[in-house]
C-alpha cells in the first residue's frame, strides 16, 4: 500500500522560511570564503572553517525547516536524532572540505571542479541521510533518474556558489549570488522529495506513533535551536568586520598616486686650463719659459 505523502503540510509557510535559511547561511558562508582572501595565513583557516560551518547548518537548517511541512497521512513517524545530527555533521565536514580547496587554490578550474563536486556530494548526502532517519512503519522508495537530477543541481549549485565566493566582489553581488544560492539549494531539496513514494507496511495505517513520536514541527523546532543560534552569530561576526561587509578598504580602492620622476640639471665639463686641455706645439714655448 502506497502512502499518500504532503510537502507543504502548512502551505507556503515553510518553504518560504527554508529558503530565507539557506539564503542566510549561503551569504554568510560566501563573505567569510571572500574575507579569508584578504586574511593573513594564522586567520585564514578560521574564516573558512567559519564559512563552511555557516553554510552546512544553512543547509540542514533549511532541509528540517522543510521537513516541518512533509507528512504521510495514512502513518505517524517519527525522527532518529543520531541520524538526524550525523547528516549536520556530515554537511559541515563535505562543504568544508570543498571549501578549503577553492579557499587555498583559487578559482583554478581544477580547484573548483573538485570543491565544487565534493561540496554539492555533501548536499546531497546531508538530504538523503536526513531521510533516511525518519521512523515510520514504512520504507522510501526513489526514483534514481529524478536522484540523479537531485544531485546534479547540488553540485551545480554548489560549484556556482564556490566560484562566486572567490569571485565576487561587493556586498550587493554577493547578495544577489546568495539569493542564486538559497534558490538553488531549495530546487535540489523539492527535487529530491518529488523523487519519493511511501510503501506502507502491511496494517501500518492507524498504527501507533513510534515511540516519542510527535508532529514534524513539535519534534524538529527543538532541534534546530542550536544551527539557528549559531548562524545568528556568524551574522554577528559578519556584520561587525567591516571588511566581510564593505569588501576591500577604501584606501585600497583608490589606485596609487604617481611619483613624479625627478628632474635632471643639465651638467656642463668642469673647466680645465689652456694647458691642460692643449697640448704644447711642436716649437712653441712652454709656460715655464715665460
Amino acid at each position: 500500500m502506497h502512502g499518500t505523502v504532503d510537502g507543504f503540510s502548512y502551505g507556503l509557510v515553510t518553504p518560504v522560511a527554508a529558503f530565507i535559511m539557506a539564503c542566510l547561511g549561503g551569504a554568510l558562508g560566501l563573505r567569510c570564503t571572500a574575507r579569508s582572501l584578504r586574511a593573513g595565513r594564522s586567520f585564514k583557516a578560521a574564516w573558512l572553517a567559519l564559512g563552511a560551518t555557516s553554510i552546512g547548518s544553512g543547509i540542514w537548517t533549511m532541509h528540517f525547516i522543510a521537513m516541518m511541512g512533509f507528512s504521510v497521512h495514512e502513518v505517524p513517524f517519527g525522527y532518529d536524532r543520531g541520524i538526524t545530527f550525523a547528516s549536520l555533521a556530515v554537511a559541515i565536514v563535505m562543504v568544508g572540505i570543498g571549501v578549503f580547496i577553492v579557499g587555498y587554490r583559487g578559482a583554478t578550474p581544477m580547484a573548483l571542479v573538485t570543491g565544487g563536486t565534493i561540496t554539492g556530494l555533501g548536499v546531497a548526502t546531508m538530504h538523503y541521510l536526513g531521510m533516511a532517519g525518519i521512523r515510520m512503519n514504512g520504507e522510501f522508495q526513489y526514483n534514481t533518474v529524478v536522484v540523479s537530477v537531485s544531485v546534479v543541481i547540488a553540485v551545480v549549485a554548489a560549484t556556482t556558489a564556490l566560484w562566486a565566493a572567490v569571485s565576487v566582489r561587493g556586498f550587493l553581488a554577493s547578495l544577489a549570488a546568495s539569493l542564486v544560492m538559497g534558490v538553488a539549494v531549495s530546487g535540489m531539496h523539492y527535487t529530491g522529495m518529488a523523487a519519493l513514494s511511501v510503501q506502507l507496511h502491511s496494517g501500518a495505517a492507524g498504527a501507533p506513533p513510534p515511540a516519542g513520536g510527535e508532529s514534524s514541527a513539535a519534534l524538529l523546532a527543538p532541534m534546530l535551536i542550536g544551527p539557528i543560534a549559531f548562524l545568528v552569530l556568524a551574522g554577528v561576526v559578519v556584520m561587525f568586520d567591516p571588511l566581510v561587509v564593505m569588501g576591500k578598504p577604501d584606501w585600497e580602492k583608490r589606485p596609487p598616486r604617481a611619483i613624479p620622476a625627478p628632474r635632471h640639471r643639465p651638467s656642463f665639463p668642469e673647466p680645465t686650463s689652456w694647458a691642460a686641455s692643449e697640448p704644447p706645439r711642436e716649437g712653441s714655448a712652454s709656460p715655464h719659459d715665460w
